[in-house]
């Protein structure tokens, strides 16, 4: 039987999209307290289904797909810019293509001015009125209002017409900047989008016995299987290892290993990889916040997503991924160096190289000694860093890693950070290494 958070999520998910959600309309329909109505509303804004906006209110939105995440809808632009909106609340579940820098004169704008487009422009009335007439919705900056026709307009169309007190370069600058976020998001594969479903994955019950174990591996080729409840919450998890030698008729209960560890849907699977290598798991049930099983996620899915995220272009970029480009590598009398230039935006209030990005420099230096040698990549056990010596901005670091000791599973690398000839810093890792 699922909860009253549960019924409230799938109620809002199947509303139409565009419709308006109030606490008190929820609270009503569904027969619940206004504080699990509120409770359920922030969970569903948070998993992308709504969008709440001040002077407006909450209104259902699309939920953007992987593939999609990068397009914006007008309610989000709204809160992104601290903007009221004047007219047209109807259309802010619609996402908008691009948007249009209204710089020039009315032709002109019209020209680069389309359906589904957003233009940004300043207090030009007449311009207002043909970009919604050409289907674009509008942004004005520096607080300027419109004329009563043009947001009578934006209703009848369907069209926002939305106002900022930023100028035209900051919101812009704005929009970018979540667009961009976003980016980055979408390269990060998370759980949801590899799991397999609970009708495709096989589990047991805490009724079936140890025979029926035998049979379901025979049936599906698996030999880790998630036991379920009747509310189908997860309480173990039963393997090979558990049931051998046991008695065929006991039940499941009695020699699954029980709480296992389990992930959530929105976990990464770079997290669900260390998880795996580090306990040694080939399967990890999914759950929701009611730990329901939602699917299981086995080693293999992980290596073939971290396999494709490799092969994909990287569009959004961490701050890992500029610190990964800075450093190149230099040979230097035989042992295997790295060059590492400090630009302004590594660098802490004094003006000198960040902790953190030192930190990475020399987990990325170690990284690449070891993808050199053919020994796999590493997950940092422990890490002891000496900082000797600041750099300035524009300092050209020479990182020297070396490796004390690789065995199978493990190693042990000695990392020097020199500025010209003078040593800044140290680090000591121990590493687990992952065999790719």
């Amino acid at each position: 039987m699922s909860t009253k958070h549960e019924q409230i999520i799938r109620h809002i998910d199947s509303l139409p999209i565009g419709e308006k959600i109030s606490v008190r309309q929820i609270a009503k329909v569904l027969k619940v307290s206004e504080g699990t109505a509120y409770r359920a509303i922030k969970d569903a804004e948070n998993k992308g289904y709504v969008s709440t906006i001040e002077r407006v209110g909450t209104i259902r939105i699309e939920r953007k797909k992987k593939e999609n995440i990068e397009k914006l809808t007008f309610a989000e632009i709204v809160n992104i810019i601290d903007g009221q909106v004047f007219g047209g609340k109807a259309g802010l579940h619609k996402t908008l293509t691009k948007f249009v820098i209204g710089a020039m004169k009315i032709d002109a704008i019209m020209r680069y001015t389309g359906a589904g487009n957003l233009l940004i422009v300043g207090n030009r009335t007449e311009v207002h009125e043909h970009a919604l007439r050409a289907g674009a919705a509008v942004l004005i900056t520096g607080g300027f209002d419109t004329s009563d026709a043009v947001k009578k307009l934006a209703d009848e169309l369907e069209l926002p017409i939305l106002s900022t007190s930023y100028d035209t370069f900051t919101v812009a600058t704005m929009i970018n900047r979540a667009i961009y976020d976003q980016l980055i998001k979408k390269e990060i594969i998370l759980v949801e989008d590899i799991l397999t479903t609970p009708d495709k994955a096989a589990s047991m019950t805490v009724k079936d016995t140890v025979e029926d174990w035998y049979n379901k591996k025979k049936e599906t080729n698996h030999s880790r299987f998630p036991v379920i409840d009747s509310n189908q919450k997860v309480l173990g998890i039963v393997t090979g290892k558990d049931v051998i030698g046991q008695d065929e008729l006991l039940s499941i209960d009695r020699v699954m290993t029980k709480n296992p560890l389990t992930v959530g849907m929105k976990t990464s699977v770079a997290s669900v990889a260390h998880m795996m290598i580090w306990e040694g798991i080939e399967v990890l049930p999914v759950v929701n916040e009611q730990q329901r099983f939602e699917g299981i996620i086995s080693r293999q899915d992980v290596l073939k997503a971290l396999q494709m995220i490799q092969r994909q272009p990287h569009v959004g970029e961490t701050i890992d991924d500029t610190v990964s480009k800075q450093l190149s590598a230099w040979e230097n009398t035989g042992d295997t160096s790295f060059l590492f230039e400090v630009t302004p935006q590594m660098t802490n209030q004094l003006g000198t190289i960040s902790y953190g990005v030192f930190t990475s420099i020399v987990v990325e230096a170690a990284n690449r000694i070891f993808r050199q040698q053919k020994k796999g990549e590493l997950a940092v056990e422990n890490m002891t860093v000496y900082f000797l010596k600041p750099a300035q901005m524009e300092s050209v670091l020479v990182v020297q890693p070396k490796i004390l000791e690789a065995g199978r599973k493990f190693g042990k690398v000695d990392v020097e950070v020199l500025n010209g000839t003078e040593l800044i810093g140290k680090a000591l890792l121990m590493c687990k290494l992952i065999d790719k």
